[in-house]
């Protein structure tokens, strides 16, 4: 009899562990071409965990879906900035666990702590980036650029790109005009609608997808682009080039995050960890241009990461910017100007 209960006793424990193990698997949930192939590779065959990576085009595509299913089904989500604010404010995301995390150190604390995350409770920085202004030699000489409102120069006249981020735009423009780019005012978001209503005759297109592609073929003349695509572009047409405003500009973080519904958390922070390796945000950013929030990983980046001023910012190019946080019942505000603006002649 005693034997009998030993044998089921070690079952019981047996069955215990099993169930509480965690399937080898992760599902990402992430913008396209965003986690190199390498990486993934390598973290399935350190771990054993197999990683199934789903991508959106969007922040607000990947929030409807996340809210829609209650934050169910995916693992680990990437929302940019303010998007991480209104998803912990929904309950749609999970506390990270800190102690799960022995890379964390590696973080620059320029990046911690905003107030889309004010104790990085929900989120942990992955790459980070801003909007800045770039431009063509052959229009204009980029050391006479200064400022936001250099767009209005008549060398730009029906050349100028402008992002199809309505927070990304609106930022240059209160930028231009002294304000915020958080700015909840109805005065100045106005204001800054009536800024870009001035520029919109030289505006040739609104775009976020084909940015880089648009300055390389020199299809536009100057505008708006994020660092990571100014970088390609300049390597791409050595006759562009990337400034950074007096005024400032957008700032941007994207972060890895846990759904609230995530099934696999355990191997999200595994994840999460492994990202925040040195080598591993080092091959990140020479994959794909944009900062990096790993000061570890910035001291090993190739010379031609660690010496451009696109990837890899001084504070004196990001004096007066700012990370582009919630706005609140504001964003109703922002997005009637946006509506009008895109609509008028």
């Amino acid at each position: 009899m005693q034997r009998l209960l030993a044998t089921v006793v070690m079952l019981l424990l047996w069955t215990g562990v099993a169930v509480s193990a965690e399937p080898k698997v992760l599902n990402v949930f992430n913008w396209s071409e965003y986690v190199p192939q390498t990486v993934l590779d390598r973290f399935t065959k350190e771990t054993g965990i197999k990683v199934v990576y789903t991508t959106y085009e969007s922040n607000e595509a990947m929030y409807a879906k996340i809210k829609l299913l209650r934050g169910k089904g995916y693992d680990i989500v990437v929302p940019s900035t303010y998007f991480i604010d209104m998803m912990r404010k929904d309950g749609l995301l999970a506390k990270i666990d800190r102690a799960k995390l022995t890379n964390y150190a590696n973080l620059d604390p320029r990046v911690l702590h905003q107030p889309f995350d004010p104790q990085n409770e929900f989120s942990v920085p992955y790459m980070w980036g801003n909007t800045g202004l770039m431009v063509n030699r052959k229009v204009v000489d980029p050391a006479t650029i200064s400022s936001w409102n250099d767009l209005f120069r008549p060398e730009f006249k029906g050349g100028v790109i402008l992002s199809d981020d309505l927070r990304d735009t609106f930022g240059i423009a209160l930028k231009a005009l002294g304000y915020s780019v958080n700015s909840t005012s109805e005065a100045e978001i106005k204001a800054a609608y009536e800024w870009l209503l001035k520029l919109k005759p030289s505006v040739r297109v609104f775009d976020v997808t084909a940015t880089k592609q648009a300055f390389i073929a020199e299809e536009v003349k100057g505008g708006m682009s994020w660092n990571g695509d100014a970088f390609i572009a300049m390597n791409e047409n050595p006759d562009l080039a990337f400034v950074y405003p007096k005024e400032g500009l957008p700032l941007w973080v994207d972060s890895l995050a846990i759904p609230i519904g995530a099934e696999h958390k355990d191997n999200a922070h595994k994840f999460i960890d492994f990202l925040l390796r040195p080598d591993i945000a080092k091959l990140c950013v020479e994959e794909y241009n944009y900062s990096t929030p790993n000061l570890a990983a910035q001291k090993i980046l190739d010379a031609r990461h660690a010496q451009s001023r696109a990837t890899s910012p001084t504070d004196a190019d990001l004096k007066n910017s700012e990370f582009t946080n919630g706005v609140g019942k504001a964003l109703d505000v922002y997005e009637k100007y946006w509506e009008m603006l895109k609509t008028a002649d």
